[in-house]
């Protein structure tokens, strides 16, 4: 199953994702959006956005890997960052592209700045969609 992802001529150049990313015989796998709960239901980090951001990535990866698939597998996502300034949106972006998991935003992908989340005290939240080669599920294309 071939992933292309590519960058548009023409357009600016992204900071660290890509402009699209085109997949065929694929079966995709829909990520709900990851909060920085830990296996307990506990907020991680509280008032500090890359340590949630870092959570959230774990909660990814587990969530990725029980689907059979890896973070380059991962063909869209979207980060929510609860902040009143623009610059904890870049921190927020930066601690993500040099993570341990940079694949899952180095795909098309968008930043948001959002007022609230779902949890007391949640300041980001990370949802995705990956891409899984047909024979890899024991299916066959068409």
């Amino acid at each position: 199953m071939p992933i292309e992802r590519r960058n548009v001529p023409g357009l600016a150049q992204p900071p660290g994702y890509t402009h699209l990313a085109t997949v065929s015989e694929a079966q995709l796998v829909f990520i709900a959006g990851q909060v920085p709960l830990d296996e307990r239901g506990e907020l991680v980090g509280r008032g500090d956005a890359i340590a949630q951001a870092r959570q959230c990535l774990r909660n990814v990866a587990a969530c990725l890997a029980a689907a059979g698939a890896t973070p380059r597998d991962v063909v869209r996502t979207i980060v929510y960052v609860a902040a009143e300034e623009r610059a904890l949106l870049a921190r927020v972006w930066q601690a993500l592209l040099d993570s341990e998991l940079p694949a899952v935003v180095r795909t098309p992908a968008t930043l948001l700045g959002v007022r609230h989340l779902g949890y007391e005290g949640q300041l980001v939240e990370i949802e995705c969609t990956a891409a899984l080669p047909l024979d890899q599920l024991g299916q066959e294309p068409g």
